[in-house]
């Protein structure tokens, strides 16, 4: 069985790094299956998707990391084209990727006690995102 469920989201942009692991957890409970994959997706190219220990120290440390691996104030193309200077949101989303898929059994989700899922919107500006869920399993 497959089910599409949406999670929508107000973001502040900038980094903005969001725990959805309980929203996750409620399209599960409200799907009634029992084992499966739940796959969570971002429509757009300026949002991720990880887990992490949801706590300030890590938070900072993920933002640090993508401000080395993708410098908000280096020269992108992108912006040259486009004139939105949000080439960085483009390359360090690309760089975590638009989806996570996390197994769950007897109804519930097979992440770690320290584990949280995480949408971190790169974005240079707050944004409106509805996150699609899809669970694939049975009951």
């Amino acid at each position: 069985m497959v089910i599409t469920k949406s999670i929508k989201l107000e973001t502040r942009g900038e980094g903005d790094i969001i725990d959805i692991t309980d929203n996750v957890k409620s399209c599960l409970r409200g799907s009634k299956l029992k084992n499966g994959i739940a796959c969570v997706f971002v429509p757009g190219s300026t949002g991720g998707l990880t887990t992490v220990e949801y706590e300030p120290g890590v938070l900072s440390d993920l933002k640090n990391a993508f401000e080395r691996q993708a410098p908000r104030e280096a020269s992108y193309e992108h912006n040259a084209r486009w004139g939105d200077g949000n080439g960085f949101s483009h390359v360090r989303a690309s760089l975590l990727g638009p989806s996570l898929s996390v197994p769950f059994s007897e109804g519930a989700l097979t992440i770690g006690t320290w584990q949280q899922i995480i949408f971190v919107d790169f974005d240079n500006r707050p944004r409106s995102r509805a996150l699609v869920v899809q669970l694939v399993g049975e009951k």
